[in-house]
């Protein structure tokens, strides 16, 4: 995945089969290029799904053991100690 420094980061939260608990990893890919991956893993090579997060850490999770992926929009976050109102 190419370097997106300064651009907004999507949450995907991956749902494992047979695990209680999702996978969280805010990603500067955008949802077509992790459909993309997917859809590679599940049909070549050894079948691992290769993630990078915003901060250089790196996600492998095993294609088939996959029960879902939602994607959803990094929420804004406000910089400052308050609103200033008029």
């Amino acid at each position: 995945m190419p370097d997106r420094v300064g651009l907004s980061l999507v949450e995907i939260k991956i749902g494992i089969a047979q695990i209680n608990k999702e996978l969280t990893i805010e990603t500067p890919a955008t949802d077509d290029e992790v459909t993309a991956l997917l859809q590679a893993a599940l049909t070549e090579g050894p079948g691992l799904l290769h993630l990078n997060d915003g901060k250089g850490r790196h996600l492998i999770v095993p294609a088939d053991k996959i029960g879902y992926l939602e994607f959803g929009q990094e929420p804004h976050r406000p910089v400052g100690f308050g609103v200033l109102g008029t």
